[in-house]
């Protein structure tokens, strides 16, 4: 019974997957997917539907709704401003284009600096994408490259690892430990090292042998159905903040979140006022630009709250309480169970923030009572989060292959290298240095 009970999880995640690739929404998959547990395990319809599947999709949206909504507001004045953009431009012009490996960690940095400004990875793909494409293009870089450079970048040491960073993964064990964004510093940072040596390699590895195959920038197909050159014109055309005067809303953001400590959603909303006095002048249309903003809320928080309401039900489930049961018998620290507990809930859902949310509601409450600093217990949860979360279902990978003209085939080997691999093995470290130090 209990082996037939794990497989039934594990039949879910498959057929999860498997529509996620047909490009399906989350939103349906996710009743899809709980239905099928539901009924393999003759677990009651009714009851489970209304209470435990949109019990654990109202709670996560009641928790985080506000948050989203100022979050997609902030990122939302960046982009329509074009301080996004500004800022993309400015670090290039720093790091420069002597090489094709520079041109690669212009594209990391840009990515990492915007993204631990606190700009959603979903704003930072279409500010980097006008910059991106005519340099690789310049200096022939095969485009599927990109993937790997914006993927390390954006959606891996600044999403999970860096202390402070406002990201939502971040934020959320915030409201179950008590902690802030800073916690754990040190252990935070060892990953994060860890990780930018890794990926860095890994960037000179893929580079050379592209090279070796003689593979060049117009070798890969579909791209240029990913090129708006109406858009860009009118980006050249429209007034633009400086540099500096771009800097100043992500700045405060991380000063706030990280040196006063202001709660988040305050910080956010001091954020956000703070873009519409700065960018006022250069949004042209403003109304629009806010309530875009808020309906860029919809679907991340629905999404999000779609798996939260599918990991409900698994962990409602007889099987995920046998998977549980072997993971926090796990020989060792506690914290690697909680560690693996995260990356197996955001394996299922293909969700950082919604594997994460699941654990939180699930599991916080177990390890807090095993008298763990509750900093290194968000830490490791957070980072336990950022891995698996990148399987090929991912929402975000979908949207981020399909916006940059790519394919699974041409890019996910850099995504599955950059974003599963990496941040796995930058764990261990992490874990290492939690049990020592705290």
């Amino acid at each position: 019974m209990e082996f037939y009970s794990v497989a039934v999880i594990t039949f879910s995640l498959a057929l999860l997957m498997f529509l996620a690739l047909k490009g399906i929404s989350i939103i349906i998959i996710a009743p899809i997917a709980s239905l099928v547990v539901i009924f393999l395990t003759q677990m009651p319809l009714l009851e489970t539907l209304e209470e435990t599947y949109m019990g654990g999709f109202i709670n996560f949206a009641k928790n985080f709704y506000l948050i989203f909504l100022f979050a997609a507001l902030f990122g939302k004045f960046m982009d329509d401003s074009g301080a996004a953009r500004v800022i993309a431009e400015g670090i290039l012009k720093t790091i420069g284009r002597k090489s094709k490996l520079r041109v690669l960690i212009a594209i990391v940095a840009i990515c990492a600096i915007l993204t631990y400004g606190g700009i959603n990875v979903y704003v930072v793909i279409f500010a980097v994408l006008p910059i991106a494409k005519p340099l690789f293009k310049e200096m022939d870089i095969p485009w599927h490259l990109f993937m790997a450079a914006f993927f390390f970048g954006s959606a891996t040491f600044t999403m999970t690892m860096l202390p402070g960073t406002p990201s939502i993964q971040n934020i959320i064990p915030t409201e179950y430990f008590g902690t802030t964004v800073s916690a754990a510093p040190l252990t935070g940072t060892v990953a994060a090292a860890t990780l930018i040596i890794l990926n860095f390699y890994y960037l000179k590895h893929v580079l050379k042998k592209s090279e070796n195959r003689g593979e060049s920038y117009h070798s890969m197909k579909n791209l240029e159905a990913a090129t708006d050159e109406e858009e860009e014109k009118s980006y050249q055309l429209k007034k633009k903040p400086r540099f500096f005067v771009s800097l100043i809303p992500p700045v405060f953001l991380l000063v706030v979140l990280n040196f006063f400590q202001v709660e988040v959603l305050y910080a956010l909303m001091l954020s956000v006022l703070l873009c519409m006095a700065v960018f006022w002048p250069y949004i042209e249309k403003k109304i629009r630009t806010i309530n875009m903003g808020a309906t860029n809320t919809v679907l991340p928080i629905v999404n999000t709250s779609a798996d939260v309401g599918y990991g409900a039900v698994i962990a409602a489930s007889t099987g995920f309480s046998v998977l549980s049961q072997a993971l926090t018998n796990i020989p060792g620290s506690p914290l690697f169970s909680l560690y693996l507990s995260t990356s197996m809930l955001a394996g299922i859902t293909g969700s950082a923030s919604g594997g994460l949310g699941i654990a939180m509601e699930a599991l916080s409450a177990t390890y807090l009572e095993l008298d763990i600093n509750p900093e290194v217990l968000h830490r490791i949860a957070v980072i336990g989060s950022s891995g698996f979360d990148a399987l090929p279902h991912n929402g975000g990978v979908i949207t981020f292959l399909a916006v940059a003209g790519l394919t699974h085939k041409d890019a996910y080997k850099h995504i599955f290298a950059t974003g599963i691999i990496a941040p796995t093995a930058a764990a261990i470290p992490a874990i290492l240095t939690a049990i020592l130090i705290y």
